[in-house]
């Protein structure tokens, strides 16, 4: 009768390997399904068919590239992203008053030049950032603080 492969039950190992999977970057397919839908929502915004969700969506990779720059992953100004944040304000108060959900040109170039950098950052920046930006997100949709904690240095 063949033996099973015996699997190390020791926390120690598998406490290893998530160390090691959180720096590699994510799965390809992954990142490929998280920027298609950032992709598809700035289009519908773009051709005026968007909803709330599409705008919403924008709203969520708008704050996940800042944070993800602040970690040193991809390029995001504060000019750049005031910019996004006041132009998706835009589109939330048209949207809300009127029903139609749309970006004007302006916008839309300035969210798919974050769209691109955001896709960016996804094939490239490794898990733990990833993380930890979406856990910043949490935190401030959450109305708590979301500022990124001081990290000691060795």
């Amino acid at each position: 009768m063949a033996q099973p492969i015996p699997l190390s039950r020791n926390t120690g190992v598998a406490r290893a390997r998530l160390t090691k999977a959180m720096l590699l970057p994510i799965a390809r397919q992954t990142a490929d399904d998280l920027a298609l839908r950032v992709h598809l929502a700035l289009d519908a915004l773009r051709r005026g068919a968007g909803s709330m969700t599409d705008a919403q969506t924008l709203t969520q990779i708008m704050l996940l590239t800042g944070f993800l720059a602040e970690s040193g992953f991809g390029s995001a100004t504060s000019e750049q992203l005031s910019a996004a944040e006041r132009a998706v304000s835009h589109v939330f108060d048209t949207g809300r008053e009127t029903g139609k959900w749309s970006l004007d040109e302006a916008g839309f170039s300035l969210f798919a030049t974050i769209a691109t950098n955001y896709d960016q950052q996804l094939h490239s920046a490794p898990l733990w950032a990833i993380t930890d930006a979406s856990e910043r997100l949490d935190r401030f949709t959450a109305g708590m603080s979301y500022q990124a904690p001081v990290r000691k240095r060795a």
